[in-house]
């Protein structure tokens, strides 16, 4: 069974003057997020990623089409208890320390007394705020919003978990924490699709991706595929400038930090590459394959749309 099935959301929203231009926010959007997997939103700004998961929660309504999570109608209240959801920039009422916010959630969702004072212990251990339950919301870090953010989506156990941009405005310490988070769902069985324009941690991330622009789908790939194609060329580290010169006349992309010489070059100049390293006595450190990325995927599908098959 797929986790979530989207089948034919558009959305469109009327705008200017007495609201009588029709602005497209969502093409017509088919898509199917297999149970347990980790998928990736990949878009710019703008793209339609937080309208999808808005249209998901029953936030906004579409203009057309229909959706399933876990084999129930998106509005089906009864689904809502399985699902949890991050809003890309939610608001907290920012008196209440961590251990009152998730009582709060916790009531929400319909977990009993008993059922809260037993989760919300743990939730706050599991998303490292052991330190701060009674500290008000207003005195916590970006990064520890997002913490206790993903802790009230997750609280009830859901099977489903929604994230819109979980990465966004965390520096490097603070998005390690969440992705750390959310891989530990995976690991747990959840389902796990989350929006974000950071390349970098869909594809550490994620089984699968989907990119979107202007409303539309532009494609969809599993990343270990996407990554792991070869693209014909290969990258020499070495330790020895009088090799440069001999090396660049091979066509090769060449860029020096200190003493290393990182080239890029044609997988069939490789031997004549490496004996010039070898006659000039320079140090080979390394010669590895250049894969493709999921950025290149990416700014392909926005430049060139391709038929999308799931």
């Amino acid at each position: 069974m797929h986790a979530i099935e989207i089948n034919g959301f558009q959305k469109t929203y009327r705008v200017g003057f007495w609201f009588q231009k029709q602005k497209v926010g969502l093409k017509k959007l088919n898509l199917l997020v297999n149970e347990g997997e980790t998928f990736g939103f990949l878009g710019p700004n703008g793209a339609g990623k937080t309208t999808t998961l808005k249209l998901l929660m029953g936030l906004i309504f579409p203009t057309a089409g229909s959706a399933k999570i876990l084999g129930r109608d998106w509005r089906d209240s009864e689904i809502k208890k399985r699902i949890g959801f991050l809003p890309e920039q939610p608001y907290f009422y920012d008196h209440l320390t961590p251990r009152e916010l998730l009582d709060y959630y916790g009531r929400l969702s319909g977990l009993s007394s008993q059922q809260r004072k037993l989760r919300i212990p743990k939730m706050i251990e599991r998303v490292g705020l052991t330190d701060t339950p009674n500290v008000q919301l207003r005195k916590f870090s970006k990064g520890m919003l997002q913490r206790i953010g993903i802790a009230q989506a997750i609280l009830h156990d859901p099977a489903v978990v929604f994230l819109d941009e979980p990465m966004s405005g965390l520096d490097p310490i603070g998005r390690k924490e969440v992705r750390d988070l959310i891989q530990s769902l995976k690991r747990e069985g959840k389902t796990i699709f989350f929006s974000t324009h950071i390349l970098s941690d869909a594809e550490a991330l994620c089984d699968r991706v989907a990119v979107i622009h202007q409303g539309e789908l532009r494609g969809v790939g599993i990343v270990s595929e996407l990554v792991s194609k070869s693209e014909g060329r290969v990258e020499i580290l070495w330790q020895g400038a009088q090799a440069l010169r001999s090396i660049e006349a091979l066509g090769a992309k060449c860029s020096e930090a200190g003493e290393i010489i990182r080239a890029e070059l044609d997988e069939n100049s490789l031997q004549r590459a490496l004996e010039i390293i070898r006659n000039s006595n320079a140090r080979l450190i390394s010669v590895n394959p250049v894969r493709a990325s999921l950025e290149d995927y990416f700014v392909s599908r926005l430049a060139h749309p391709v038929e999308v098959a799931q």
